[in-house]
């Protein structure tokens, strides 16, 4: 015998069938009914913390160039950057609480660029410490000098013209992985991924196009830094042999290493 459900009870069936599926969806979608928020993405929202961190991570690693800028915070102090790197080198400039200063690498070849104010120091040597200190600085003020490769100076600033160095620094999250909020960096939608609730550090990845990081903050107020023209070529040229200075095979001691 066929089973007769009267209309009004069907519509009722029908409406609370709805209700389930409704509240079934609600972890994907915004509300029922709404938008999903990954809709047009890259579809990286959808992933993991942990999953979303290797993305960015394969995507920084892969892509030729990079532009930085920010501020780091270190026991040596705060530095202000904005480099443009890529694997053979890098150019850009880097300010500290004493002074800005322009650094250049080419392969293994690093030259540095600065102002009197770097170069110039009293170390309590005397009167003879703070006459070479203004010789130095009348000579190397605003020229490119090439920095010896076993120069301490070279390790000390090497660094911040390395693609690899930075990135492993700035892309490395500590503590347990969790994704955090939506957001925009430069007009891109961005999701976020947060190491120990954000004490070990919050990146902004891309879910636009590539998943590329976009914005990093550092665990601990330690600064934070933008990420952009990642792709983007530049040259890198060796300054002319007029605007550099051969100082030997060590530089004088900066500033900056006071």
């Amino acid at each position: 015998m066929t089973s007769f459900v009267p209309p009004g009870r069907a519509r009722r069936r029908t409406a609370s069938l709805a209700v389930v599926l409704c509240a079934g969806l609600t972890a994907a979608l915004t509300a029922c009914g709404g938008e999903d928020p990954d809709k047009g993405t890259n579809g990286v929202g959808r992933l993991s913390a942990p999953e979303i961190e290797k993305k960015a991570q394969a995507a920084a690693d892969a892509a030729d160039a990079v532009r930085l800028a920010g501020t780091l915070v270190s026991k040596g102090g705060t530095y202000r950057i904005d480099m443009r790197l890529k694997n053979k080198g890098g150019a850009g400039s880097v300010t500290s609480k004493n002074s800005t200063f322009a650094l250049l690498r080419i392969g293994d070849e690093l030259y540095l660029k600065a102002g009197a104010g770097f170069w110039s120091h009293d170390d309590g040597g005397g009167a003879d410490s703070g006459k070479d200190g203004a010789t130095a600085a009348d000579k190397l003020e605003d020229k490119y000098v090439k920095v010896p490769g076993d120069d301490p100076t070279y390790k000390q600033l090497s660094g911040f013209t390395d693609k690899k160095v930075l990135l492993d620094g700035l892309l490395t999250l500590h503590g347990k992985l969790a994704k955090g909020d939506r957001d925009e960096v430069a007009g891109v939608r961005t999701v976020r991924i947060m190491g120990g609730e954000g004490e070990g550090g919050a990146l902004d990845v891309s879910l636009e196009g590539k998943p590329y990081p976009l914005r990093f903050a550092r665990g601990g107020g330690g600064g934070v830094v933008t990420l952009a023209d990642w792709g983007k070529d530049f040259a890198l040229k060796a300054p002319a042999e007029d605007e550099t200075v051969d100082y030997g095979k060590q530089l004088p001691k900066t500033s900056s290493s006071s």
